[in-house]
């Protein structure tokens, strides 16, 4: 099982972080020890002072495919939950600072954690949310996305052979923030609570 993020795809969030808007998808992976499940907490790892959260939505791939067309895309998905994409933006920086790759800052131990899923549909705009210490701090719709969910999955198999189990992070709306120890992160689906966690 791979994880494979979708980076820049709501442009509120390009925005905010001072990055280009992309005229294609663009993705990066994280391995499978990134990933956190069943609400476990989250350790804040001592190598960063600047953990950010990123709430997305994240598809899981129900077979394999390679070359898939946008036509057909949305067989290849059969559920949805929202995550999150833990960046440590201060070793994040060093690294663009010195034109060296940052998974260091994005594919550290536990840094995506998962919830529960439910059914996936291709039609559907979904909202999703993230709440900090009982606070909104994240609201997205995938309608807002820069490329559709099929645009993803299509692009996506032309270069990396998609297989069953695989996630897809699928980009973050505006709002990332640092989170702290004792901080409780809560996000949701269509107002369904699906992932809840504390940071230690």
């Amino acid at each position: 099982m791979k994880v494979i993020c979708i980076g820049r795809n709501y442009s509120e969030h390009a925005k905010e972080l001072n990055n280009p808007v992309p005229d294609e998808p663009v993705f990066f992976l994280k391995p499978d020890t990134a990933v956190l499940k069943d609400n476990a907490a989250f350790y804040h790892p001592d190598f960063s002072t600047d953990i950010h959260h990123e709430v997305e939505l994240v598809l899981r791939v129900s077979k394999a495919g390679k070359f898939i067309s946008e036509e057909f895309a949305h067989n290849y998905v059969d559920a949805i939950t929202v995550g999150i994409d833990f960046t440590a933006r201060d070793v994040q920086q060093k690294c663009k600072e010195k034109g060296l790759p940052w998974e260091k800052a994005k594919a550290f131990d536990g840094s995506a954690p998962i919830g529960v899923f439910v059914p996936f549909d291709a039609d559907k705009a979904y909202n999703f949310s993230l709440v900090v210490n009982g606070e909104r701090q994240q609201t997205g719709n995938s309608s807002d996305m820069l490329f559709s969910f099929r645009q993803i999955i299509a692009y996506i198999s032309q270069f990396v052979t998609l297989k069953t189990g695989d996630l897809i992070f699928t980009g973050t709306p505006s709002g990332v923030a640092r989170v702290s120890i004792g901080d409780k992160l809560e996000a949701k689906l269509e107002e369904q609570s699906l992932l809840h966690f504390s940071v230690l």
